[in-house]
């Protein structure tokens, strides 16, 4: 799985990282958090996740991880344990990189190979490492750890701290924390506290302030008080809300449900739920076009959704918050009279309709990448303002400096265009820059509603979604298809991408794309069409050209699934 130093590894330098590191130290505490012999794990987008009992090594070995990466950054690293909308009994792991980001992709292959490595060869890995990305093993390490909700988070983040501290690492423990707001206290302490204050009060007072400084713009009535049902999917999302709800409640009234003090994490409930079911979650009864949202487990997912007048169920997923969000910030620029440049970027799941709004409509350009937050991320950073949000409801806005600079110039501004500049002031203090966050966005999403003056309703309608049907292919190997053009277009096998394009012509406001999983043999088929008929049609038709040219196992796929 990892290449290692060869058996012969006694020269010079790992003399020298041997006596810095305190090897000895490293291997009594590594007996102590033991990994099971056979088990293969690999760190992707969301970390390392699996059953919680098997991960206790794992932590202790992203503690060393992290304290190398801190000394080799000279910067805080952030560890935050959680599984997000796993199922309870699972957990996880993932390291955050110094502005807030996810670990860079050589070092999450440093992670696959460390926690991995059998305890004889813990030693020549770490030096493997220390070598490879020359860490200076004298530096100073500072790590902060946080954990979510789950019964076994604990005392995993307990086996972080003991790995961080076996190599000479200081530490801070926030506890309790959502995913995105440990992603925050890493990027406040990297910045000299210019983006924030790195404590919890710094967070609810920077986002609840920048809320009702908007909120205050808002022309509704008293009698039009704002209320909201947020579905916290019984995780760490209620905590940190009913922390923090004074501090905007003069804004916006949040009724949680699904809190944590019954039922279980993410079980019936959470924004993965709502989504893949296209149903409200357990525990909550919805009135007619009443405005809700979930948070998944960790709160950096959020969805909205509401049942119109005739009780029938209406979601408002990603591509929705990034429409009525880019198409709110876009009229912000003509109204200070800007031409900062702004981005919509999104995955080829993205629903055609609202690709075709933001285009046509509302003249935002769209781009797409490759599926994963760190894609989408990655390509936002482009622009002077760049939004991106996954279908899932992951997501956030970022900004560039230009961008602040242009604010500050805007003091000498006519008072409208200086009301439209202080509103973007505030919107991008509102957002949580450093990672995808389902508190700031609700707050972002309320905001703009609010401001714009726009029921749930009038938001849904911007567009009609196009009818659309993911389904999966067994296959022997997912190896076998590659893609290009952001995974749109199939590259092999040879013949696939044309068959595709002649069942696409079949249908009206049709397009189809495969794709191979990441962690599975199955190859994921994507289709959209006119009507529903049109969409589960093509579907079928293009994963059974999949199971023809990219050697299905298994059941042929069927009409009617």
């Amino acid at each position: 799985i990892c290449p290692v130093a060869a058996q012969e590894w006694t020269v010079q330098v790992g003399q020298d990282l041997l006596v810095a590191m305190d090897l000895g130290a490293v291997t009594k505490y590594s007996a102590l958090h033991a990994k099971p012999s056979g088990l293969i794990l690999q760190y992707g987008t969301a970390g390392f996740r699996t059953k919680a009992e098997h991960l206790d090594h794992v932590m202790f070995r992203m503690g060393l991880l992290a304290a190398l990466r801190s000394k080799q950054t000279k910067s805080t690293i952030g560890v935050m344990v959680t599984a997000s909308h796993n199922p309870e009994e699972d957990n996880g792991v993932k390291l955050v990189d110094p502005l807030g980001e996810m670990l860079a992709p050589s070092w999450e292959e440093h992670a696959t190979c460390l926690a991995n490595a059998e305890e004889q060869d813990m030693q020549r890995v770490l030096i493997d490492i220390s070598e490879k990305e020359a860490v200076n093993l004298q530096q100073n390490a500072f790590v902060v750890v946080g954990r979510d909700t789950r019964p076994s988070s604990e005392k995993l983040s307990q086996s972080v701290i003991d790995g961080v501290t076996v190599l000479g690492g200081e530490f801070h423990d926030y506890g309790l924390l959502t995913t995105p707001q440990l992603h925050y206290m890493v990027y406040c302490r990297n910045t000299g506290s210019r983006y924030g204050k790195a404590t919890l009060e710094g967070y609810y007072q920077k986002l609840s302030k920048a809320f009702m400084e908007l909120i205050k713009q808002a022309s509704c009535s008293g009698d039009e008080y704002r209320s909201l049902k947020v579905d916290c999917a019984n995780g760490i999302g209620a905590l940190k809300l009913r922390e923090m709800e004074h501090y905007f409640s003069q804004g916006l009234s949040v009724q949680l449900f699904n809190d944590g003090s019954k039922g279980k994490l993410n079980h019936l409930c959470g924004a993965d739920f709502v989504k893949s079911h296209q149903k409200p979650p357990q525990g909550m009864e919805i009135k007619s076009n009443e405005r809700c949202c979930s948070f998944d487990g960790d709160a950096d997912r959020i969805v909205y959704y509401y049942h119109d007048a005739d009780g029938h169920f209406h979601l408002i997923d990603g591509d929705k918050i990034a429409t009525l969000i880019s198409s709110f910030l876009k009229e912000l620029l003509v109204e200070i009279g800007e031409s900062l440049n702004i981005g919509v970027v999104q995955t080829a799941y993205a629903n055609g309709s609202s690709t075709r709004y933001l285009e046509e409509v509302m003249k935002v350009p769209v781009y797409c990448t490759k599926t994963g937050v760190k894609h989408l991320h990655h390509k936002a950073q482009e622009f002077d303002i760049g939004v991106y949000f996954e279908a899932n409801g992951h997501g956030t806005a970022l900004f560039s400096t230009a961008v602040e600079m242009k604010i500050k110039q805007s003091e000498q501004l006519e008072e409208k265009k200086r009301k439209a500049a202080k509103m973007l002031e505030n919107i991008i203090d509102l957002f949580n820059q450093a990672a995808g966050d389902a508190i700031s966005d609700m707050l972002v999403i309320e905001a703009i509603l609010a401001l714009k003056g726009l029921t749930v309703q009038q938001w849904d309608a911007l567009y009609t979604d196009l009818p659309n049907r993911q389904l999966k292919v067994q296959v022997a190997d997912r190896r076998v298809i590659s893609t290009t053009n952001a995974e749109r277009q199939a590259v092999t096998p040879p013949g696939l991408q044309e068959t595709i394009n002649d069942l696409v012509k079949k249908y009206k406001l049709s397009r189809a794309f495969v794709r191979p999983s990441g962690t599975e043999d199955v190859v994921r088929v994507y289709a959209e069409a006119d009507s529903q008929e049109s969409a589960d049609h093509l579907a079928c038709e293009v994963s059974l050209a999949v199971f023809q040219l990219a050697g299905g196992i298994g059941e042929r796929p069927q009409p009617g699934f």
